[in-house]
């Protein structure tokens, strides 16, 4: 059974509680199995070398979400071409394959949790009340540890980008 933590995000002021661990910078980040949008398993460990931004949001279908997705893909390829940059969600690969065409994204690549919470609960980020995840923004480095992990306390509200864009500059 996974672990469950409380008091550290709420939706609109109503607490929630995440499944699995509270990692921090400096941890190992954990492989993962999540599903692209052609249904082909990707891990983390398939990108072993590179640094990644795991951006992870509630739903693409959703305002902040949308935001959130759309200022990464402007702001990692200011800071390298060889920043890996992930958008995991609990959204069917075919909606983010939908979302991404439409939007007309070219650098984000979108990850699917749906299966089976991998992701969430390996990262502690899988909101049990509502079996999606907890929005988020994990920076691995090429020595697959933990360069900085930032849970937003209220999921409905944006990250904090120049915190998450200083630690890719810091280890690019």
């Amino acid at each position: 059974m996974a672990e469950e933590r409380t008091g550290v995000v709420s939706i609109m002021g109503k607490p929630m509680t995440l499944l699995g661990p509270g990692l921090t910078a400096g941890d190992p980040a954990p492989d993962f199995q999540l599903l692209d949008n052609d249904l082909k398993t990707v891990r983390l460990s398939d990108s072993d070398g590179a640094i990644r931004l795991l951006s992870v949001v509630t739903s693409l279908d959703t305002e902040v979400c949308a935001l959130q997705t759309e200022r990464f893909n402007k702001e990692v390829k200011k800071i390298s071409d060889e920043i890996k940059f992930f958008t995991i969600s609990m959204d069917l690969p075919f909606a983010q394959k939908r979302w991404v065409d439409e939007n007309e994204l070219e650098d984000v690549i979108t990850l699917s949790d749906f299966n089976d919470a991998d992701f969430g609960l390996k990262y502690g980020l899988l909101l049990k009340e509502i079996r999606l995840l907890s929005r988020a923004v994990v920076i691995v480095g090429k020595d697959n540890k933990i360069a900085d992990f930032q849970i937003v306390p209220e999921v409905t509200e944006e990250p904090d980008y120049a915190r998450s864009l200083e630690a890719l500059r810091r280890i690019s």
